[in-house]
């Protein structure tokens, strides 16, 4: 028994060796061939069907763009009617079962575009209209085999979707390239997590109701097997991996982590999160760029990129083309349960209070989006397309590169 324990602490040792002495290039390398991001990326060749005006002044374009073995990823893509310079963007990464169609993803589109800013929202592959049956909240990776591998390739089409959303959002002519962030919730946040340290055109990242990356058989070794768990297990060649990818966010630019003091969802149950992120923050140890983070007293699990501290923090980042710092301050504050009962929004945790339902979201008015007006293609073009979008045929190619080449005669 000792020796096996003096195995695993040699072992243990090396990893750290080898995360801490490793260029952050090298590691940005190694984190996106771990889960086979693909080299060179995908064409984006992006695809336009129409706009619509969800509230006078904001637009949202039904957009698709490229990602792995030449699927498409059918997204929404909110802008201000009449934009004032090159204007900032962001990129809605959503929770488990979350998608284009969730309240957050789309007050967030409205939202932000009311301060000027373009907002990307995108269907998650098994979600939306990249499930087989059109259907939200479906959860359908989690149905896929726990197989470690598949899980790194699975990690690697959320990256390469949010990294094809940057690619996308830079072709845009109304875009400040240097202004382009991403928020994530949830599930998102690991998506975020891992994405934000290799990608260094990101200006900013939220990470909402997660971003407390902890040890080896904690939190998330042990959370949602296939798109979590056994992903954030392959990092371990990273050694402190939590460190080491906040290294590489710091290195980037500024993160904000924010949750809930009351959220039983992610929050570590072993630690008081004050002092979990501020061991976290020292040993990162790189004084004035290390992320900042903020606590909701009595707040749940939720989307807090919607709230008010999160928009103070954002527009000291990226400046907001409609808004300052004053104006937030001074804006009101919808209560999302009663927005979601008034216009009878469902899905998600929006009927609970702990949950995404006591959100304070900034701002008031912002409508609720009839459901198909977000579809971005027809019924019928979606059925003769869905084959480039579809979670099983995306686990068909992974199933393809992965057999062994025939016995040559």
């Amino acid at each position: 028994m000792r020796k096996r324990f003096a195995i695993q602490a040699s072992l243990l040792l090396v990893l750290l060796r080898a995360g801490a002495g490793a260029e952050p290039d090298e590691l940005r390398q190694r984190i996106k061939e771990t889960f086979f991001v693909p080299e060179p990326m995908p064409e984006v060749s992006p695809a336009t069907y129409g706009r619509f005006e969800p509230e006078p002044g904001v637009f949202a374009e039904r957009i698709t763009y490229g990602t792995e073995y030449g699927m498409r990823v059918p997204a929404i893509l909110y802008l201000p009617k009449s934009p004032s310079g090159k204007i900032p963007a962001f990129i809605v990464v959503n929770g488990h079962g979350g998608d284009k169609y969730s309240w957050y993803a789309y007050y967030t589109g409205i939202l932000y575009a009311r301060a000027g800013a373009a907002v990307l929202t995108y269907d998650p592959v098994g979600e939306g209209e990249r499930n087989a049956e059109h259907k939200s909240d479906a959860r359908a990776h989690d149905a896929l085999k726990p197989d470690p591998v598949l899980a790194r390739h699975l990690a690697g089409l959320m990256m390469t979707d949010v990294l094809q959303a940057v690619s996308y959002l830079l072709q845009r002519p109304e875009i400040d390239p240097t202004r382009i962030s991403a928020l994530g919730f949830s599930m998102g946040s690991f998506v975020l997590a891992v994405t934000c340290a290799v990608d260094t055109r990101l200006n900013t990242c939220v990470l909402a109701g997660g971003g407390n990356l902890d040890g080896p058989g904690e939190r998330w070794d042990t959370s949602h097997p296939v798109c979590q768990g056994l992903p954030y297990r392959s990092l371990m060649f990273l050694g402190d991996r939590p460190a080491e990818i906040y290294k590489l966010h710091a290195l980037r630019g500024p993160t904000l982590i924010i949750n809930g003091l009351k959220d039983n969802v992610l929050l570590p149950q072993k630690h008081e999160p004050h002092a979990f992120f501020d061991d976290l923050k020292q040993r990162v140890n790189m004084p004035g760029k290390v992320f900042d983070t903020v606590f909701i007293p009595d707040g749940g699990h939720r989307p807090y990129f919607v709230t008010r501290p999160a928009a103070l923090w954002i527009e000291s980042k990226v400046h907001f083309p409609n808004w300052t710092e004053s104006s937030i301050r001074s804006m009101p504050e919808t209560h999302i349960l009663d927005w979601a009962k008034e216009h009878g929004v469902s899905g998600g945790t929006v009927d609970n209070e702990l949950g995404e339902g006591g959100t304070l979201a900034l701002a008031s008015s912002v409508p609720a989006i009839a459901h198909d007006r977000l579809n971005v293609l027809s019924p019928a073009d979606w059925q003769r397309n869905k084959d480039t979008m579809i979670l099983e045929r995306w686990v068909q190619y992974v199933s393809q590169i992965r057999r062994p080449p025939a016995a040559r005669p």
